[in-house]
This record gives C-alpha cells, structure tokens and sequence, in this order.
C-alpha cells in the first residue's frame, strides 16, 4: 500500500497580490486541487505544504508553480486564475493517468502557439501531436469526442499563421446541417439563418484577436465565416481553411472541399464522428476520408478519445458513459442477431 508522504515547495517573487488569486476565493483553486488530486496543501507564507502520494505530490507541485506563473502582474495588476485555468493544469499534469507525461520539454516549447492576446498551449500528448501535424502537413484531421480542443487549436494555428504572414487569409466553414432543427423555421435571411452554425468560430476568433481586429478582418476578406455550400467552385490559394463539424457533410461534400484546396494553402478538418446529424441511411463524407485518405502523403489524422477531453471534468466522464452505453447497445445487438441466425439455422 502506497504511504503518505509531504513535500515544501516556495513560491518567488513573494506577492501577496498574486498568491491570493493563485489560491482563489475562500481558497476555492486549492480545494479543487486537493479533492481531483488527493492531496492535502496548506500554507504560511509564500511556503506550501503538500501531503500525500509521491506522484501526487509531484503534480500538485508543478500546478501549483505554473499557476503562480500565470498570476504574473501585467499593467501592475495580478492576473486572475480561474476554475478554467486550474482544471487545464491537472490534466496537462496528466497526474489522472498516474504516471509522468512522456513529452519533451522542447517540444512542449516549439508548439507554443503566440497570438495577441496571449500563449496557447496544447495540453496533452494528443494535442502536441494534433498541432505538430497542422503545421507539418497540407491536410489534417483532427477526429473525436467534443470538448478536446479540435477547433480552437486549428484556429490558433491559422492565427498564428496569418499573424506571420505565412498565409493572405483564414477561410472557415462548416456544413449548415441541422441538428434536429429546420433551418427554415429560424428568423432572418440566409446569413442569419447560418450564423448560429458558425458561432463556435467567431467565439475563438474573438478570444484570440479581439472583437474589433476580427470584424475589421472580417470586413477586408482576410477573415471568411461561411458555409460549405458557398465552397464549390472556389480554389483557395495562400490560405488556412479549417472545415468544422465534418462528420456531417457528404461524401460529395467532403471531396468538394478537399479539391478546393489550392497553392500555398493548409487545411484542417475537424469533426467528431460519434455526432452525425445527417439522415440515416447516408454516409458521413469524414467516415469515408479516414477510410480513403489513411496512407496519402501529406494528409495526417489525430484521433483523440474521452481522456483527451480539456473541459469541464464531467463532460468527460460523460463521453465515456456514452461509449460505454454504445458498446453494450451493440454487443446486445450482436448477440440477438447471432441467436437469430442460430434459430434459422435449427429451421
């Protein structure tokens, strides 16, 4: 049985500022920390005591360090850390896992993503490799469960892009398809019919650019928010173009988009395959990407699963009730099919 063991760690500058909103109100962050990792933290001082396992301990240390980074005084103010930024911090500890990231440092560093409004770093092994192949490669496919930084990523990256003037400008699309709506019945003409699709979008745009640059962009074409449709036709030269919400378009669709790709120019799709919305019986055009595009040169695919999830804790366990639920649903069906035939065989 693993033993209890404790650990001192000082936190430099000493800034009483800084370690309130490390330790958040009524020491909310460090609770949070103590109930996901086990561990018991108290302190006096700038000095912190950590109680228990020594693999937990060794994470509790590490989150507790780099969160006092991130408080840092900018414009003589500490920055805030918020429910968000701590949560983030205990999955890149990857102390859930109970064992110690494998990832390198340097390249922990080369993937740093800079906008304007700050560093974005990919969380987890999956994520580094997600990012290393967006920058690497001509097409990339970014496939699995919602909430694991698919998206927000690819637009870092385009951002990151266009800020070094790698690329003349970011196309974003996604099919239109409704997810249990009628299109029809929302208020408005056609832009304004789509643009509820496309909200996820402009939100990560917004956060990393800032509302005013995005809609200036926006209004110069160097910045594209449109659906798939407005695609065919079109070849893109000197672009990033980041395809959302995959799984639902059609084989034709899909094949459409990836001929649009033009000199000079990356591309990112994203899409979870577990979410389709198209009508039964029609085939998602990303299921049929994987199966044709697997072995292409310059064409990579990152799978990501429920432990890759970077938001709230519980979205994450609730992806794995779902798998779990699917799995069983289809090992009943599996079995019921095999007594069925076993019944018609004794016929």
């Amino acid at each position: 049985m693993s033993k209890n063991t404790q650990q001192k760690i000082t936190l430099a500058p000493i800034d009483n500022s800084r370690q309130a909103n490390l330790c958040g109100p009524m020491d909310d962050n460090l609770k949070t920390i103590e109930r996901r990792l086990g561990v018991e933290i108290s302190y006096r001082g700038n000095e912190f005591k950590i109680v228990g396992l020594s693999h937990t301990i060794a994470a509790a240390a590490k989150i507790l360090t780099e969160l006092y980074v991130e408080t840092a005084t900018v414009k003589g103010e500490a920055q805030l850390i918020t429910d968000e930024m701590v949560h983030l911090a205990i999955v890149s500890a990857n102390v859930l896992e109970q064992e110690p990231s494998k990832t390198d440092v340097d390249f922990d560093k080369m993937l740093t993503i800079k906008t304007k409004r700050g560093v974005i770093k990919p969380r987890n092994k999956n994520q580094q490799a997600y990012v290393q192949n967006v920058l690497t490669n001509d097409i990339s496919f970014g496939v699995g469960v919602a909430g694991t930084g698919k998206t927000y990523l690819a637009v870092a990256c385009a951002v990151d892009a266009l800020e070094r003037q790698e690329v003349r400008r970011i196309l974003l699309t996604r099919p239109a398809v409704e997810a249990g709506e009628k299109l029809g019945f929302l208020p408005g003409d056609l832009s304004q019919k789509i643009d509820p699709y496309l909200r996820p979008l402009y939100d990560a745009l917004f956060e990393m650019l800032g509302f005013e640059k995005v809609e200036k962009l926006i209004e110069r074409n160097v910045i594209e928010i449109a659906p798939l449709a407005y695609m065919r036709g079109r070849t893109l030269n000197d672009a990033f173009i980041i395809l959302d919400e995959s799984q639902n378009t059609s084989v034709e669709q899909m094949k459409m988009f990836l001929t649009r790709i033009g000199f000079n120019s990356t591309a990112v799709i994203t899409g979870d395959i577990t979410q389709v919305d198209l009508p039964r019986g029609q085939k998602s055009g990303l299921r049929h990407a994987i199966e044709v595009l697997e072995d292409i040169p310059g064409v990579s695919f990152n799978f990501f699963q429920s432990k890759d999830v970077v938001r709230h804790p519980v979205v994450a366990r609730i992806v794995e009730a779902y798998e779990a639920y699917e799995k069983k649903t289809n090992l009943l069906k599996s079995q019921q099919k095999q007594e069925h035939k076993g019944k018609n065989n004794e016929h």
